[in-house]
Order: C-alpha cells, then structure tokens, then sequence
C-alpha cells in the first residue's frame, strides 16, 4: 500500500502530563480504527463518550470521541479524534494499540497539513501560514500569519493566474485557430490590456514597503563597541532578566549571546558580542572575530562607547547608532559619528533607556513596514510574484517579436503563480480555449 494511501495517527496536544490529550487520526481505517477502540462508530461531527479499549479487550480510558467523515473535514480524508486524560500511560497504551493496526502508522512532520492540501482543502500559501500561526512568537507575527491562512494572497494569485491564463488563450486561439470564424481576429489587443493592468496589480504588492516577510524570522540588532564599556548590562536590561555576565573586566564576554525579545509585537533577536579592541588571547582573538562578523550581519547595530572617545566602528551595511553609557558618572557630552544617531543612556541606572526602547520600536515599524494589508510572508513568496511579474513585462514586449513569444512568456508567468499556490496544471489553458471559443463543437 503506497504511503499516502495509509491511515496516520499522531498526538496534536501538548507534551505529556496534561489535563486532556487529542490524538488525531486521519486515513481510510478511520472507522475501523473507531469500531475497533470505542465499539462503535459515533454519529458524524458529535462528541461522543465512550470507553476505549485495547485489542485484548481492557480499557484504555473513558474519553471522548470524534468522527469527521471525508470530504468534510480537515484533511480531505476520514478524521478521528479522541480526547483522552493526558497522561503518559493513557497515551502510550492508545498510541500503541493504534499502531497494532493494519496500515496504521504514526505520521511524519506536517502530514496532516500536506494532506489537506493535495486533497485542496487549503493552498500552499495557506499551508504556510498555518505553519506560520503555530510558531508564532508575537502578536504582529501572528496577525500576519492569520492573513496567510485566510488566504488573501492566495484568493489574488488564484486570479492573477485565470486572467494571465486568459489572456494567453486570447493570444493562442489567434495563433492556431485564425481560421475559426467564432474565433476573433483581432485577440491581441485586449490580452495585452488584461496583461498591463495584471502586471501593474502584481508590482503594487511588490512594491509595498517594508520587509513583511522577514517578520518570520525577526530584526537582528547587534550590540557591539570596545569592553567594559556596558554591552552585557544594556542586554540584561533589554530582555529584563539576568543572561549575560556583568564585570568590571575588560573581555567578560567572550561568545556571542543572543535573546529573543517581544517589542512591541516585532519578534526582535538582540546579540551581545566580544568587546572589540586588539589582543593577545588566542580566545578573546576568536570572539572579537564573531562579534565582528555577526554585527556585520545584524540589520542594526548599537555602538556603544563612554567618555568622550568614539572607535571606529565595524564594517558593514546595516545602520549605526552610537550609544554613550555611563552618563551617571560621565554627565552630559555631546557626541557624534558621521550623522549616526545618538543616545545618552546609563546601562546600570536606567537614563535614557525608554527613549532608546521607543526608538527601536520605530526603526521595527519603518523596517518591517507591516501593514493589515500586508500579503507576502515568505520570501518564496516575493520571489515567485517577481518571477510572474518579469515574465509579464517579457510578454508585453515579445508581442512585437511574435505571438508565439509572448505566449511562451505568459506559460512562464502562470507557472510561476501555480507554483505560488502549489497547483500547476497545464490543462487548464486548453479548457479556456474550449469554454469561451467552442473549438471543439
């Protein structure tokens, strides 16, 4: 029996001891697997109580139970859940006697998911986005991943791709039925026009600001500058618990310390690097050296020095704000570091750390630019849509060259979308050509 045509089972609730355990079952033994566990097979969508029992007959627990007949349910195929208490031995004896079963094993990451999705209960994008609601950290991620699993990008890729497949037909029916007379002979004017105002909708998304999908994984903000100069206190004070090393010494830090942080709903991972001067230390040496090439990576560094003195800086891309620490024992200086943005803060006291907090809030919202209305979430996603949308731009010029180019150009742009929806058939153009043409009559 092929893998896909086997009955899977896995828990769907948190890890053991708990107060309640949801094990799901999704496959064509489902109602044997009911018949065989709880002596019956309960009324179709009704939680129903019953006594589980093992195939020697003894019981496993008094539980409820689900029936979800296919198609009605979530993957496309039979479902069954039973809730039972969650303890260990309650789950291990019901797991157990459900893998005793015929063509009954336990399912691998994410089966469930893909099921539903070949049985087209959810598209790709959708599928994505429930991944990305359960492993969402924030609420700014979890909004954007409900978006997902609503299928807004979805529902426009899904028309996108029938007016860029309608347009193709338009352009092939003038190819290779010009001698048709239900066929029009002028077809290329207004598949032109359907592929201007669909390329122009597509770049709209494109061109939104911000960064929506780099939301998954978070803002990296780096915490560099010399030693001692306060970086392991400002990370303390920033995730508001005690996770690096404070001293008086000069080279405490010698790894890369890294803290995910909740700001403002922004999934932000903060690094406290090596303090950054030249030494001798053959171990120091190795943290200066990641410290450098980690905050060269970061999308925001924060310098920070104290005193009147500013190092050079690292190498790198992404934007600088110099921070002066220890303004408690210093006082007041004015600084500067070729137009970077300044802070005055005291790690240790708390000065001026609000205003750093707000600040950091705003350079997420400019960054991310995350809208409501923000579609893309993944960059497979802005990746695909690009292609379409250079395959589109091709098209409009190709038309010039010859039909059969510009055809060939928007095969690639539906491509493209299909892959963005994980649905990808070729058939689909001949079906336009029959239902609007009648070229089969």
């Amino acid at each position: 029996m092929h893998v896909r045509d086997q009955t899977i089972y896995a828990l769907s609730s948190g890890r053991p001891p708990g107060a309640i355990a949801i094990v799901r079952v999704s496959g064509p033994q489902v109602p044997a697997a009911l018949v065989a566990l709880a002596g019956k097979l309960p009324a179709p969508r009704m939680a129903t109580r019953a006594l589980l029992r093992d195939a020697d007959g003894q019981p496993i627990d008094d539980a409820m139970v689900l029936y979800f007949p296919k198609p009605a349910s979530a993957t496309g195929e039979d479902v069954a859940e039973f809730h039972v208490h969650g303890g260990r031995a309650v789950l291990a004896s019901l797991l157990d006697s459900l893998s005793a079963m015929e063509n009954v094993r336990a399912a691998e990451p994410g089966e469930f998911t893909r099921r539903a999705f070949e049985h087209g209960k959810l598209d790709l994008t959708e599928a994505e986005g429930l991944d990305d609601l359960i492993h969402a950290d924030t609420d700014r991620q979890r909004r954007q991943a409900l978006r997902q699993l609503k299928g807004l990008l979805g529902e426009k890729a899904r028309d996108w791709r029938a007016r860029i497949i309608e347009a193709q037909a338009l352009i092939e029916a003038g190819i290779d039925f010009s001698d048709e007379s239900d066929v029009p002979s002028e077809v290329t004017t207004p598949a032109l026009q359907k592929v201007e105002t669909l390329l122009g909708e597509i770049q709209a998304v494109l061109a939104a600001r911000g960064r929506s999908e780099r939301l998954r994984e978070g803002l990296i903000v780096a915490i560099a500058g010399p030693p001692n100069v306060g970086k392991s206190t400002l990370m303390n004070h920033l995730a508001r618990r005690e996770v690096a090393i404070v001293s008086p010494h000069a080279g405490t830090t010698r790894d890369i310390i890294e803290v995910q942080l909740d700001l403002d709903g922004f999934p932000v991972t903060v690094i406290d690097t090596a303090g950054i001067r030249e030494t001798d230390d053959p171990v120091e040496q190795e943290g200066v050296r990641r410290a450098r090439a980690r905050a060269a990576e970061a999308d925001l560094v924060l310098w920070l020095t104290e005193g009147d003195g500013v190092e050079a800086p690292q190498e790198g891309s992404a934007p600088l704000w110099l921070i002066r620490n220890k303004i408690d024992l210093e006082g007041p200086h004015e600084q500067t570091l070729g137009g970077a943005k300044t802070f005055a803060i005291s790690a240790r006291r708390g000065d001026g750390l609000g205003e750093l907090m707000s600040a950091l809030v705003e350079f997420a919202e400019a960054y991310f630019g995350v809208a409501e209305g923000a579609l893309i979430a993944r960059v497979r996603q802005r990746e695909l849509l690009e292609q379409a949308a250079a395959s589109l731009e091709q098209s409009i010029f190709a038309v010039n060259q010859g039909e059969e180019l510009a055809a060939e150009e928007l095969r690639s742009a539906a491509f493209a979308l299909g892959r963005l929806l994980g649905q990808v058939d070729v058939e689909d153009i001949l079906d336009v050509i029959f239902r609007e043409f009648c070229i089969g009559k």
